[in-house]
């Protein structure tokens, strides 16, 4: 009763409750206390908690974490740093500790006193208490007292650190930057940049962050100044720069200039993002010049990008406005085709605008194009595939023509609040005790969805145990009822954890429960089965949907014939049937399906096979360059350059294309077989027809020259990647990496992975699996330690073979307690991700 008063903030009938507990002598347990210390606190009644908090006290319970990090937290957003200070002081007496989170609450909060000492002594307790480094914590620290307002402090803060002789990257110059703009000293900021260009720190980024200082300001003709000296210091501007100044011409209704800034953004031979040329399409539909806004959203397949939900959606708001529905049932139908997610809210948006303008039948087309909307497509094709284990194939994945920067899911719904998504997955993630979790979601104000449900779904993943204990929970709650999307979602996730009995008995319930089955939650089940070797169990699987009555669809075809090509649990034959049964069904495969299949059929050596398949897509209307482009990609991936050379050479359709598709693969294979000479010439060449190398093509470059014990050349090489305004790629970093390490240059490695990102490029699994491997061959394994710690932090879970090569390097090094510390690490990963 406590806990649905609180929900309701009826904080009179709180305080009824508890006079009634009282008289009837009903004693209060700790959750009685900790659930009153909540709703005291999200309602601002400090007081009042403080009050509760002490009468606890009193009573002779022991306070343990749970309480005290409701207060602090409490205290922190009420901003009351002077009492959570206290209650700070207290646990680290009491030796009780908390997360690496609710530190940075309250580093934030203490920043805005004039208690600098105070502050900078919490940082030292994050590095010795959470285990992170003095850059690391030091960084938090500046970033804290910029977000409070407290340049002073954080220009003192730079000095210190200066006196300590730290190194002072440009980390820690562009948090001062910014801090300087939001408080808009920008006079202050400049000063900050010319330091940075006299120590050779300045590049493209720090001056964005200027000219977003302007631009916030409204201040459109200074951010062009800063614009020129970007252009005039010889540093190409970055793409986000480009499309940020655009965004603001055209809301000033200046769109012939804003016009002008994107050919010259062309002219430069920087590439457009899928953002900056949205913002485009945006400006001409400003103009109501659809047809013009059509040619250019239609220019990001040709240039290789795959048009984002956000660009669908923000191509349909704008139709909206000038109710333009005819265009808008079009892009509707073609995010249908494309398989990318339409969301409720922006069907929502549409048919609210055409019931304000009479449009009664065109609603009715609309709702029949919610009804076939695949809401999970983009969940199927979300899913991890097979580490690699040469280093070759980290350069090897960017070798083909649509591979394009995107998110691998789409954004959250607007409908869904975020700030009620990461509540619910901070008190997931807060403690392993399952009935303190459930107190503390019991005591929440968040009003439970379906699709609010999904959403702490898909970002506490990792969290299995606890995200399933909660799903569980929710559907238990009176006036709730999951729905297909939901449970799609939980099955998912039981999956990625392992915990296949699990899955199985969700998928039960949802039947039980009269949930709509379709393909997608079959395809759901068929890649987790698949992606963990159990191949054979995915094709029982696509059976037992037959069996059902159920006709597969592209997106289930394409999961089965995806995991039984991979190398874990691999099974040819049985993709082979499987993707003629696909054509014979009349699906047309998409580039990343035939990319795989045909990469499988020429690893095992049928390379007659693949050729013939190339009639096949062509008979269907897979565009014919593109299948030859992915063909000898494959050849030259296991070494068949000669025979790639010739495919290429005997070509009858349009070679330049072909040329421009194969271009990466072609200098890839020649420099796996050690002719540098000829891959130059291939470079070269290339540039002249006015093609210039790619990200792939340099990283294959990089990864040669590391090889080679060429570090100059390596060097001389990222320095051109810069001067063409060629960002690298995570795999690019990743190659660095390794090639370092290759080299015995651990603290280069080191710097490279924390340029990664701060520059804004998160390492993935595959970045972390080869930096772990390569610092345990280095006997550094109790760094590579750390990187299973930070990888658990940010959601990626490491594999058994993570925790293996760690654990063997720590006993090979003689650190049997560390070696017993990666072993628990494991455990506790385990119990984490699986209920069953």
């Amino acid at each position: 009763m406590l806990s649905i008063a609180g929900e309701a903030r009826n904080l009179d009938m709180v305080d009824e409750l508890v006079s009634e507990m009282e008289k009837n002598g009903c004693d209060k347990d700790i959750r009685t206390w900790t659930i009153l210390i909540s709703v005291y606190g999200k309602a601002k009644k400090i007081g009042k908690g403080l009050l509760v908090f002490e009468k606890m006290r009193k009573s002779g319970f022991e306070l343990d974490a749970t309480a005290y990090n409701i207060m602090i937290r409490s205290l922190c957003i009420a901003g009351r740093g002077d009492l959570a200070l206290e209650f700070y002081k207290e646990m680290m007496e009491k030796g009780i500790t908390f997360g690496l989170r609710t530190y940075k609450m309250l580093l934030d909060c203490i920043a805005k006193s004039e208690k600098v000492d105070v502050v900078q002594s919490i940082a030292d307790d994050m590095v010795r208490i959470c285990e992170i480094s003095e850059h690391d914590a030091f960084g938090y620290l500046l970033k804290s007292f910029c977000v409070s307002g407290k340049i002073k402090e954080a220009l003192e803060l730079i000095r210190e650190l200066k006196n300590k002789e730290m190194c002072l990257d440009a980390k820690y110059f562009e948090i001062l930057v910014k801090g300087l703009c939001r408080a808009n000293r920008m006079v202050d900021a400049l000063e900050i940049v010319d330091i940075m260009k006299r120590r050779k720190l300045d590049d493209s980024n720090v001056y964005g962050i200027i000219i977003s200082g302007y631009l916030r300001q409204n201040d459109v003709s200074k951010a062009l100044e800063q614009f020129e000296v970007i252009k005039k210091s010889g540093r190409p501007p970055r793409v986000s720069t480009y499309t940020e100044i655009m965004q603001h011409l055209f809301k000033l209704k200046q769109f012939e200039k804003g016009c002008n800034l994107f050919n010259e953004m062309i002219e430069n031979g920087i590439e457009p993002d899928s953002v900056a040329i949205t913002a485009v399409v945006a400006g001409h539909l400003g103009q109501n010049r659809v047809a013009e806004a059509w040619k250019v959203f239609s220019s990001m397949e040709e240039k290789g990008i795959k048009p984002t939900w956000k660009s669908y959606s923000i191509f349909v708001k704008e139709l909206c406005r000038s109710s333009r529905y005819d265009e808008i049932i079009k892009i509707f139908n073609q995010m249908h085709a494309s398989k990318i997610v339409i969301r409720d809210d922006i069907f929502s948006w549409v048919i609210s605008s055409m019931e304000k303008n009479g449009e009664k039948e065109k609603i009715h087309l609309i709702k029949e194009i919610q009804k076939r909307s695949n809401s999970y497509c983009d969940e199927l094709n979300g899913s991890g595939k097979a580490e690699f284990s040469q280093e070759e194939e980290l350069v090897d994945d960017y070798n083909c023509p649509q591979l394009v920067q995107q998110s691998a899911l789409p954004p959250a719904l607007s409908a869904v609040d975020k700030m009620d998504v990461q509540e619910i997955c901070r008190v997931l993630s807060s403690s392993r005790d399952w009935e303190r979790t459930q107190e503390a979601l019991e005591k929440s104000t968040v009003q439970f969805t379906p699709e609010l449900v999904v959403e702490v779904l898909r970002h506490a993943k990792i969290q299995g145990n606890a995200v399933l204990r909660f799903f569980s929970w929710v559907g238990k709650r009176n006036g709730y009822k999951h729905n297909s999307e939901a449970y799609n979602m939980s099955i998912k996730v039981a999956g990625c954890g392992k915990d296949f009995k699990q899955m199985r008995s969700l998928f039960y319930e949802m039947r039980r429960q009269g949930c709509l089955i379709t393909q997608d939650t079959w395809a759901i089940m068929i890649m987790q089965y698949g992606r963990t070797g159990l191949t054979n169990i995915a094709i029982r699987t696509f059976k037992e949907m037959k069996d059902m009555g159920l006709i597969p669809s592209s997106s289930t075809f394409k999961c089965l014939i995806t995991v039984l090509c991979e190398k874990k649990g691999r099974n040819v034959e049985e993709a082979t049937r499987t993707f003629r049964e696909m054509i014979r069904s009349g699906f047309v495969p998409d580039r990343e399906l035939v990319q795989d299949y045909l990469g499988c059929l020429c690893e095992v050596g049928n390379t007659k096979d693949a050729k013939s398949c190339l009639d096949s897509l062509g008979k269907i209307g897979f565009p014919v360059t593109v299948a030859y482009s992915i063909y000898i990609r494959a050849l030259c991936r296991i070494g068949k350059l000669e025979e790639a050379l010739s495919e290429l050479a005997s070509f009858e359709g349009e070679r330049s294309l072909l040329d421009q598709y194969t271009y990466g693969s072609i200098v890839h294979g020649l420099l796996q077989r050690g002719d540098l000479q000829k891959a130059l010439d291939k470079v070269n060449s290339m540039k002249e027809i006015g093609t210039k190398p790619g990200v792939h093509v340099y990283t294959s470059l990089i990864v040669y020259f590391f090889k080679e014990k060429q570090l100059e050349k390596v060097l001389e090489t990222c320095q051109k990647m810069e001067g063409e305004s060629c960002e690298p790629s995570v795999v690019t970093y990743t190659a660095m990496i390794c090639g370092y390490m290759s080299l015995g240059k651990v603290e280069e490695a080191w710097n490279a992975f924390r340029n990664m990102e701060e520059r804004g490029t998160s390492p993935d699994f595959k970045t972390y699996s080869k930096f772990i491997n390569c610092l345990c061959q280095a006997c550094k394994s109790e760094d590579a330690l750390k990187l299973l710690s930070e990888m658990l932090d940010k959601g990626i879970a490491p594999s058994t073979i993570n925790f293996r090569t760690v654990f063997y390097g720590l006993n090979r090094e003689g650190k049997h307690d560390l070696a017993r510390i990666a072993l628990q690490k494991k455990s506790a990963l385990v119990t984490q991700r699986t209920v069953s």
